[in-house]
């Protein structure tokens, strides 16, 4: 496995990362803990080193579960886990107040079995409570050994400003793929002047890129059906850029996912995708993406093809949308 450092002052983790939502979250059912666990440490057999969860997944479940797999293994691996929520009965929306922060992360430690959090991201920008509290409690988080790495979530470019004047923001995590590139325009060039990583969450478009996606196979409390960019007319239009990373992965003797995180690696040296399986067989060719070769002009036709395309069908309903971009 190659590895990457996220940012200038990161942690040096693997190129490709795991994201553990959809073992126990959002895609229908939480799948068998002792299969999930299995994968997680078949994950780090293979050189995987930096795992993704949040309090939210579940919640608590996904850091229990990442917290018992990784137990064995903590020195190895880097794990990162998010705040921001109000979780309870009768609760719901944001809660990044300062004194929140502080017993998420006490909770999050006991979870995850651990005596500290290598990467803790504020999930959602709170727009209640001023970025600067919010990166002032992990700081102190910080001086006092329970976090090492300050993160943001689909925060918008002047807010990652405020926030890494305060402490230094390591990493970045929103949503980038090919068939959503918005953080091109602003967070990427930011990120870069600032010397932060950028995590792409969803980059085979939540399994759609892959090639192998079928609609009818989706669970009832599966979240992707309240999605208008998986609406079947939608699903339809942008078959267009499933043929175009197949295309590619015909030539390169790969598959369209393969493609698809292996353009994601080309854009920066400090991109680290954290695509999630629940499959072995999907842990080996997304970890398999890391050996697919794109030259310069392979990612400038991927470029220019993707380019003449147009993404149908938002990728989130209007009310998740407006917690994005703050």
């Amino acid at each position: 496995m190659k590895t990457r450092r996220l940012g200038k002052h990161g942690p040096e983790v693997s190129a490709i990362g795991l994201g553990c939502m959809g073992m126990s979250h959002g895609f229908g059912a939480p799948k068998d803990k002792r299969d999930m666990i299995a994968l997680i440490r078949m994950a780090v057999e293979r050189g995987v080193t930096f795992f993704d969860t949040a309090e939210i997944y579940g919640p608590f479940i996904n850091e229990e579960l990442v917290g018992e797999a990784l137990e064995p293994v903590r020195h190895k691996v880097v794990i990162a886990t998010k705040f921001g929520f109000k979780i309870g009965p009768g609760l719901g929306g944001l809660d990044s107040r300062p004194q929140h922060i502080k017993e998420v992360a006490d909770a999050s430690l006991k979870r995850l079995r651990t005596d500290v959090i290598d990467l803790f991201y504020q999930h959602r920008v709170d727009p209640d409570v001023p970025i600067e509290d919010v990166a002032g409690a992990v700081k102190d988080l910080i001086a006092q050994g329970k976090v090492k790495h300050f993160g943001l979530s689909e925060a918008a470019a002047k807010t990652i400003r405020r926030a890494h004047a305060v402490v230094p923001v390591t990493a970045l995590q929103s949503e980038y793929s090919l068939w959503h590139r918005r953080p091109e325009a602003e967070i990427l060039p930011t990120c870069a002047e600032l010397g932060i990583g950028f995590v792409p969450y969803s980059p085979l478009g939540k399994g759609y890129l892959t090639g192998k996606f079928e609609e009818q196979k989706l669970e009832a409390n599966d979240f992707r059906r309240s999605l208008p960019r998986f609406a079947p007319d939608a699903l339809k239009a942008n078959q267009a850029f499933v043929e175009l990373l197949r295309g590619l992965a015909e030539r390169k003797r790969a598959t369209p996912a393969q493609i698809a995180l292996a353009w994601l690696l080309g854009r920066e040296p400090w991109i680290v995708p954290i695509p999630g399986t629940t499959k072995q067989s999907r842990l080996d060719e997304n970890i398999g993406a890391v050996d697919v070769e794109l030259g310069s002009q392979d990612l400038r036709d991927i470029h220019d093809a993707a380019s003449k395309l147009t993404v149908h069908g938002d990728r989130y309903p209007e009310h998740l949308e407006r917690l994005t971009g703050r």
